[in-house]
């Protein structure tokens, strides 16, 4: 009996690690996950090629940093259509999650903006800002040959077409993103604009945010058609993606309002230098001057009629200082510059044109020096000769020799062939030139 007890305990002994006393591993920590990465590229301003290279240039920067998500913080009046949708390309084809935040309180997405805010992945808005007004605006072009109601008939016909295409564009953006469709054709057909709230009410945009923080919070695990994983965005490392110099240096110049103060600059450095060759520096800064406005101009797509008559314009006033008509040319000028400022730009989306405060300024600086320069030149005028032999009339001299009535004169210290007007002159007397003809002198006595 005890050997069998033996034997039993034995063959207890050895089943108990088969009958679970096995040591089980504890599952291994998860590892913490890094903080979601966000790019954040600010742009306040007109549209523009400028603004697209800036633009497309953060998305690409965003993709190589691998980040989370690439927030711009959007402030626009509207802009050139066709940067507009290069900007849109670039945001549909972005491998990174694109916010768009119009910002700050009391800014817009006015215009193109409007496309480039529904076009994001996630729209937001700060309180007090506002979006619409995406009408094309069409820019007054040269005329034809035929009458006022066939011109009219036409301008209605490409402003027809121009709302039809912007308003299927914009519908096909707010399509794709989920968004009211029906606002988004009321916004290029009827250019309504709305606030913040109201916009998120109409579901227009899909958030409110007070700041940048509150942005990155909200829109924290939004799940996204374009990507298979949730946002992250709450508690991210906020990175800055900031224009160039270059890039600000383009688009200050690419300005309507700096344009046209440039173009005047130009002008006006021109006219000096051509009044009075030799000065060198207000050339060169005119020259220069204008060539920056011609960049700008062609920047900002500008019509070739509307610069070739500010062209033609600064010509007049050009001409008035050489031509006497009266004011004539400078009151052509003004003219000439006025039309060329309205039809200066193209169909757009809005954003572009010329400030009337600038319009008036630049023309009145610019009468301002036609005038000094007209004034100038007829003092020199009325001036009367300092060189030549018609300077000598009314000096006084002596006469050297007798005049008989012939004789020499000391004049300014040189000696003169001389006749006497009016009787003999003796030596030593005093003499005044009455006329010159060639080298000899009409003189009489004092």
């Amino acid at each position: 009996m005890p050997r069998r007890l033996l034997l039993a305990g034995l063959l207890v002994w050895t089943a108990l690690p088969a009958a679970g006393f096995v040591t089980v591993a504890k599952p291994a920590a998860a590892k913490p996950q890094d903080p979601p990465r966000v790019l954040v590229a600010p742009y306040s301003g007109i549209i523009h090629p400028v603004a697209a290279e800036f633009m497309t240039a953060a998305i690409r920067e965003a993709e190589t940093r691998k980040a989370d998500a690439l927030v711009f913080q959007l402030d626009t009046p509207g802009g050139l259509d066709l940067s507009m949708r290069d900007i849109i390309k670039a945001i549909l084809a972005a491998k990174v999650p694109v916010i768009v935040y119009v910002h700050p309180t009391g800014g817009r997405a006015a215009s193109a903006g409007v496309f480039i805010t529904m076009a994001a992945h996630v729209a937001a808005m700060a309180p007090g800002t506002n979006i619409g007004a995406a009408h094309p605006v069409a820019i007054p072009t040269m005329g034809g040959m035929g009458g006022k109601e066939a011109k009219e008939g036409t301008d209605k016909v490409m402003e027809g077409k121009a709302v039809n295409d912007a308003a299927a564009y914009l519908k096909s953006i707010a399509q794709k993103r989920g968004r009211n469709e029906s606002w988004s054709f009321e916004a290029v057909s009827q250019s309504t604009s709305i606030p913040a709230s109201e916009a998120l009410s109409l579901h227009v945009v899909d958030l409110v945010a007070a700041d940048l923080n509150d942005l990155l919070v909200q829109a924290d695990g939004r799940k996204l058609a374009d990507f298979s994983a949730p946002l992250r965005t709450a508690g991210a490392v906020v990175e800055r993606f900031e224009m160039t110099r270059r890039q600000r240096w383009l688009a200050a110049v690419s300005d309507p309002n700096v344009a046209m103060i440039l173009m005047s600059l130009g002008a006006a450095g021109l006219f000096i230098e051509l009044y009075n060759p030799g000065l060198i520096l207000p050339g060169v800064v005119g020259l220069v001057c204008i060539l920056l406005a011609f960049y700008s101009f062609q920047t900002l797509s500008a019509s070739y009629a509307g610069v070739l008559l500010i062209v033609a314009g600064m010509l007049f006033f050009l001409l008035e200082i050489k031509i006497t008509s009266y004011g004539l040319l400078a009151l052509s000028g003004v003219v000439a510059v006025l039309l060329g400022v309205l039809m200066l730009f193209q169909q757009s989306m809005g954003g572009l044109q010329v400030s009337w405060t600038v319009i008036v300024s630049t023309l009145a600086g610019l009468l301002a020096v036609v005038a000094a320069v007209s004034y100038v030149v007829v003092l020199a005028y009325r001036r009367g000769a300092t060189t030549g032999p018609e300077a000598m009339v009314g000096l006084e001299g002596e006469a050297y020799s007798e005049l008989g009535p012939r004789g020499r004169v000391l004049v300014r210290g040189e000696l003169w062939k001389a006749v006497a007007e009016g009787g003999a002159i003796p030596k030593g007397a005093l003499v005044e030139v009455t006329a010159v003809a060639g080298m000899l002198l009409t003189v009489r006595k004092r």
